[in-house]
């Protein structure tokens, strides 16, 4: 009985020898987005997606790709694709439109898309890989492009307080 026990103890004790390593080099990229983005029509925004690998971080190992699925029915795009240099995408709706503002040495893979208009709202996806750590979730961020708010003047603003301060509110 106890060399049975003993046999087991020594099986279990093998097999996490050879389990662990494994299970230590799987950990996945983190990706660290905004849940929302707001901007207003016609003006430059910033994408922001970071990301922490337990793996080094080079020009060479780590590859970027952007899509954006629309807000209302149409066909996914692709938006962005990193890979040593940024590759900005030749057609579509963010052709001229798209700019890298990442650093893939300070873990930043973010994209500004300029002059944003209402084709812009929709669901954009942050992937990022860094071999050999080239599990993860994607980040996803939502764009809602509004359009421009009236601006207060200071005159208005003065009126608006007076009122408001007339009126007992």
């Amino acid at each position: 009985m106890f060399n049975t026990i003993y046999q087991m103890i020594l099986l279990f004790v093998l097999l996490g020898g050879f389990l662990m390593p494994g299970v230590r080099q799987v950990s996945g990229v983190q990706i660290y987005t905004a849940a929302e983005v707001e901007a207003v029509n016609g003006t430059d925004v910033t994408l922001k997606c970071t990301f922490s690998s337990s793996y080094p971080v080079s020009r060479q190992s780590v590859s970027v790709i952007w899509d954006f699925q629309p807000l209302n029915p149409g066909r996914d795009e692709n938006v962005f694709f990193y890979l040593e240099s940024p590759y900005p995408p030749t057609e579509g709706r963010f052709r001229n439109r798209v700019v890298w503002s990442g650093d893939v040495m300070e873990k930043d893979a973010s994209i500004t898309l300029r002059q944003v208009s209402p084709t812009f709202n929709g669901t954009y996806t942050c992937q990022v890989r860094n071999i050999p750590d080239v599990h993860g979730r994607k980040g996803e961020v939502v764009l809602r492009v509004v359009s421009k708010t009236a601006s207060l003047y200071p005159y208005d603003l003065l009126m608006a307080i007076i009122l408001m301060a007339g009126a007992g509110v």
